[in-house]
Parts: C-alpha cells; sequence; structure tokens
C-alpha cells in the first residue's frame, strides 16, 4: 500500500451526495487532521432521491448540493464539485470518463476514493447503478485516461492540463474489503456529516444507532476491540 506520509492529495469520486458520508467521511476527517487535501466530485445533484416530495427535482439537486456543502464542513472539507449529470441515469460514457479524468488532472491526487464497481450480492444498497457506474467510469478515467496524454487531448490543447498517475485507489460498498480504517476518533464527525442529509435520513427511525452498530460491525471484522468503529476498502494498486 501507497504509505500514509505519501498521501498528501486525495480525490473522492461519487455518485451522489451523501455516499462520501456513509462510504468514507471518517477516514476522510483523519486524512484532513494530518494536512492531506480532500477534495469531492460527485457526479450527479442527486435529484431523484430523497424522502421529501414537495419538491420538483430542481428543488431537490438544490437542496441536496447544500447538504452536501454542509456534510462536507463537518469533516474539513472544502473543494467540493458537482458535475450535473441525471440521477439514475449514470453510465459509463466517454464523456463521464473525460470530466473524471479532467479533475484528476486538476487536482492530481496520490490517491482516489470511489464505489466498488461490482455487484454486492452481501449487502445490495451499494450496489446502486449509479455507484456502479461511477466506479467503474473513476478506474477508467485512473487508468488508463488520466495517465496519457494521448487520452483526451483536448484536456491538454485546450484546458492545459497535462497527464497525471494516481497511485493508489480505495473502492468501497464492495463485499471483499482489504484494508479497514479505525474512524472511533472521528465517529462524531461522520454522524455530523450524515446528520447534515435530511432529505435523505430524517425519516429513518433509528438511523444514528443503525450506522454506530453497521460501523462497529466492521470494527469487529477487522479486529479492532469493543467500542471502535471502521470503514472498509478494497486497494486497488495502480502500478
Amino acid at each position: 500500500m501507497l504509505p500514509e506520509t505519501e498521501i498528501n492529495r486525495v480525490l473522492v469520486v461519487t455518485a451522489h451526495p451523501d455516499d462520501v458520508d456513509f462510504g468514507s467521511a471518517g477516514s476522510v476527517a483523519l486524512f484532513v487532521d494530518k494536512g492531506v487535501e480532500v477534495t469531492y466530485l460527485l457526479v450527479t445533484d442527486g435529484d431523484a432521491g430523497g424522502n421529501e416530495r414537495t419538491l420538483d427535482n430542481s428543488g431537490m439537486a438544490e437542496l441536496r448540493r447544500t447538504e452536501q456543502l454542509a456534510a462536507a464542513k463537518a469533516v474539513g472539507v472544502t473543494d467540493v464539485r458537482f458535475l450535473g449529470y441525471p440521477d439514475g441515469q449514470v453510465t459509463v460514457s466517454l464523456d463521464l470518463r473525460r470530466d473524471i479524468a479532467r479533475v484528476i488532472r486538476q487536482v492530481r491526487p496520490d490517491l482516489v476514493i470511489t464505489h466498488h464497481p461490482d455487484r454486492n450480492y452481501q449487502h445490495v444498497a451499494p450496489s446502486h447503478p449509479d455507484h456502479r457506474a461511477v466506479g467503474g467510469a473513476a478506474l477508467d478515467a485512473v487508468y488508463p485516461d488520466a495517465r496519457n496524454p494521448y487520452a483526451f487531448p483536448e484536456l491538454v490543447k485546450d484546458e492545459g492540463l497535462e497527464a497525471w498517475t494516481v497511485r493508489e485507489v480505495w473502492l468501497n460498498g464492495g463485499s471483499t474489503p482489504n484494508h479497514w480504517v479505525d474512524i472511533t476518533e472521528a465517529m462524531d464527525r461522520k454522524l455530523a456529516a450524515l446528520q447534515s442529509h435530511g432529505s435523505q435520513i430524517s425519516h429513518v427511525e433509528g438511523f444514528l444507532d443503525f450506522v454506530k452498530s453497521r460501523f462497529a460491525a466492521w470494527a469487529e471484522q477487522a479486529g479492532l476491540d469493543e467500542g471502535h468503529y471502521a470503514e472498509g476498502f478494497q486497494v486497488v494498486t495502480t502500478a
């Protein structure tokens, strides 16, 4: 794995507002504590999600962008970007690969965190079609697109964005995690970030207890002591 001392910039690529907070906000908070620069890239605005149906899709998108900005602030992230793709309609397209590769070349991260592109048959919730599409497109953008100066030549010619090699990718939501992060000291900030998404969780009875039990179970799976919480990832090297 990439040594922590060599992780200076992290790009988190997700499908919807709240995905990063469920998947990796605890790890993000710990990175921020160490002075790592973290950028969020959201492919959609989440306009097709939420329990509040008095809003149209445009109103829901605006609300969810606002919620995600508040959630990012809870863990110390200030660079949040939205691509504006339609929620529920994301595919692994050349346009999406180019748009993610563009941000990789802008941010020049050492590490990318994104969705697992494979369906999880143990827990179906992480396998939303948008999640799988974004994970696949992000991996394609990491390799080969962002590092290949001949891929999307307009990024160099028109935007001056030279090729960049991401050294490692962490995938969340898959069934085969092989790296666990002890997020116990950041759990309060993860919960605060999640609570920012009122349109998604305000109607869920016992939400905080549910979240705590899920990440406590992962800590147990990781071999941590009782009272700890963990986030799990599958690490992909890009060499």
